[in-house]
């Protein structure tokens, strides 16, 4: 097997990637904590900081005290090096956003469609020129543009969902034609975690899963802290799509028994409106779950609902062991606040005891846009990876044990 050298600019990228994601996902900080941080010299952390303060990735944000000495100079990443673009391809709406780097969001577009990929293309490239000419940002300063979609991606962006009829899109393609911006195409389940792991509910966990659960079901595995679980082909995820009953209700995909036939938002909402005898819609769920007192029917309707989650939260716990799973998308976060308890118990019930024991449940913290916010994450993650060099290095989804403080969370 051949083998690659490691040069002096790798080393030197290496730490630069260190001292970058450091200051990223720590806030602001001071040389003397970068160096105990990352375990580099003083010299070598002076070095480098004063090379990415001259670039203007970096910069001083103020003084903190110190014992006995002079005030010590704080550090943070530069909000305005760069600009970043996420965007969350709904059922029949796309969603896109712009934020800086510290991840204040700057302006924000919905746009609806009929979910043809031809029109799903230029409605995200007309939601990207949108929120760039609102802001005054030029395509050049835009690090990228991450888009989250429902279904497996494959290389360059290549999407296939059979629930929606996608059949090997080239999305990547149809979008890098019409735009300079770097194009960053991945599942939206696994922006959402990425989002989730951090700056919300999965914050601090090495092992987690986050569920997405609206009119869709997925589900981003975290193994030891960095990077999500892929499997061979980067179709693991598809949590919604085990099986929970054999030869059970038929699933959009054509399967039958599938857990989103059980769990996904118009599943429930069907069964909503057979059992309060009223029409079909797709506001009925949200305004029943959003009333105070449920009317007659609903608390059985809702009660199944709750074990089919529990049943299927089990089955993760029993696979994968994680400390954490976090309830989001537009349904999940919504049911799953108001009916925490009941989903808890269920997944006890299912679940071995001791990895249940080992295990929190708890509800997402970022809201309805938390999958356009973590796909604007994507070429973020690259130039934390990069340690704001030019080379190009494969972005992945990864996370760092280390945490924003309180007062530096993402500003929504």
């Amino acid at each position: 097997m051949e083998t690659r050298r490691t040069t002096v600019r790798d080393v030197r990228r290496a730490n630069r990637s260190s001292l970058l994601t450091d200051l990223f996902h720590g806030g602001l900080q001071s040389r003397q904590q970068l160096a105990a941080s990352t375990a580099l010299s003083q010299a070598s952390v002076s070095n480098l900081i004063g090379e990415m303060i001259e670039e203007g990735l970096v910069e001083e944000a103020g003084l903190v005290g110190s014992d006995g000495g002079r005030p010590r100079v704080l550090l943070r990443v530069r909000p305005g090096y760069r600009y970043v673009v996420g965007a969350d391809v709904g059922e029949t709406r796309v969603l896109v956003e712009l934020y800086d780097l510290e991840m204040s969001r700057l302006a924000a577009v919905t746009l609806d469609h009929d979910d043809g990929p031809e029109q799903v293309a230029g409605r995200l490239l007309s939601g990207l020129r949108t929120v760039l000419d609102e802001a005054g940002v030029a395509p050049a300063d835009v690090l990228g543009f991450g888009v989250g979609v429902p279904g497996v991606v494959g290389q360059d962006g290549v999407v296939d969902s059979q629930s929606t009829g996608w059949d090997a899109v080239a999305l990547g393609d149809m979008l890098r034609a019409g735009t300079e911006v770097p194009i960053f195409v991945e599942n939206g389940a696994k922006t959402h975690g990425q989002a989730e792991m951090w700056f919300g509910a999965g914050r601090g966990a090495r092992h987690a899963v986050v569920v997405l659960i609206g009119l869709g079901v997925g589900a981003a595995v975290v193994m030891d802290g960095r990077s999500y679980y892929r499997g061979a082909n980067s179709n693991a995820g598809e949590w919604g799509h085990t099986t929970l009953i054999y030869d059970g209700d038929e699933c959009r995909c054509g399967a039958r028994g599938c857990l989103e036939a059980y769990i996904g938002a118009d599943r429930i909402g069907r069964r909503l409106a057979a059992a309060l005898g009223v029409p079909y819609g797709k506001e009925l769920l949200p305004r029943v779950l959003s009333e105070a007192e449920l009317p007659a029917g609903a608390a059985e309707v809702f009660e199944r609902t709750a074990g089919y989650l529990g049943a299927g939260l089990a089955d993760l716990i029993n696979l994968f062991s994680p400390e954490r799973i976090v309830l989001g998308g537009t349904t999940g976060s919504v049911f799953g606040a108001r009916f925490l308890d009941e989903i808890r118990a269920a997944a006890a019930r299912h679940a071995l005891r001791r990895p249940y024991a080992q295990t929190t449940i708890t509800v997402c913290e970022l809201g309805v846009d938390a999958v356009a916010m973590g796909a604007a994450t994507l070429p973020i993650a690259q130039l934390l990876a990069e340690g704001g060099l030019a080379e190009p290095v494969e972005p992945v989804l990864t996370f760092t044990p280390r945490q924003r403080r309180p007062g530096d969370r993402a500003r929504r």
